[in-house]
């Protein structure tokens, strides 16, 4: 396994792989989404353009396996950023921690913790006193959720990362087993990433 920090023209040229990774991964509990190609590409145009966006990939080989990206919050969706309407966050201090992907075969390794070292780090230098992240809200007895599914709450908390009251950003994708698009829930965590006084 190799962990790889890409930037500009390196970062534009892995995102269709990026692109599957979303695919395969988030059609998975608790995004579920059914993704597709097209769509996949014209959202990861962001990263494309913003000067501060990084893209960390892991690397069995030549294969990315995982890979977890990040924008200044300024870069991204606007519907992430009306999340923090209210927050009396200024939005060029909030770097946004979006995708975090890894195949299940090599979760457990701590590659996770070393998406949130490097996007942390970048996101620190780049001059954001604050990194979030958003997590998809699912009710309890959904369908389709798993026996004995366990939420990475814990993981997050350990990095040191909490909701943000009353931030929930919302988003429509269509899910698995579904013929149309629905509106998704995503609760905004937060991290302070230095003194922000």
């Amino acid at each position: 396994m190799r962990i790889e920090v890409l930037k500009g023209d390196a970062l534009a040229a892995a995102l269709d792989d990026v692109a599957r990774l979303r695919i395969d991964v988030f059609r998975d509990w608790p995004y579920l989404y059914d993704g597709d190609l097209d769509y996949e590409r014209r959202y990861l145009q962001s990263y494309r353009y913003s000067d501060a966006a990084i893209l960390i990939g892991a690397y069995d080989g030549d294969r990315l396996v995982g890979a977890a990206t990040g924008t200044p919050m300024v870069d991204h969706a606007d519907a992430f950023a009306s999340a923090l309407t209210g927050s009396g966050l200024a939005l060029d201090d909030v770097f946004y921690c979006a995708e975090s992907l890894l195949l299940p075969e090599y979760r457990g390794q701590g590659i996770g913790h070393r998406f949130f070292d490097l996007r942390e780090a970048h996101a620190i230098d780049w001059g954001a006193s604050y990194s979030v992240f958003c997590s998809v809200t699912r009710p309890e007895d959904h369908p389709l959720r798993p026996e004995g599914y366990t939420p990475l709450d814990p993981f997050w908390r350990k990095r040191g990362y909490a909701p943000l009251d009353g931030a929930v950003a919302y988003f429509h994708w269509k899910d698995v087993d579904r013929d149309e698009e629905t509106e998704k829930a995503l609760q905004v965590w937060i991290k302070p990433l230095r003194d922000a006084s």
